[in-house]
């Protein structure tokens, strides 16, 4: 696993991740049960120590019932 660096817009990404996933009353671990993701993946997605690829987006985006933009 490479060290990237991480940047505001990831932060700022996971922030958000966090706030919709709150607002729809849904935990990580709940989360991590509606997407196959484990929840330490999506709690590093959430500080913005990990950028999730498209299909993740889909997999969160989903679970939440959100449309992938709403997560940005």
């Amino acid at each position: 696993m490479e060290n990237r660096k991480v940047t505001q817009k990831d932060i700022k990404f996971g922030k958000n991740l966090a706030k919709v996933r709150k607002k729809c009353g849904i935990t990580q671990e709940k989360l991590s049960e509606l997407t196959g993701l484990s929840t330490t993946f999506i709690g590093l997605i959430e500080t913005g120590k990990r950028k999730p690829r498209l299909e993740t987006l889909r997999k969160i985006a989903s679970a939440l019932k959100v449309n992938i933009k709403d997560l940005f």
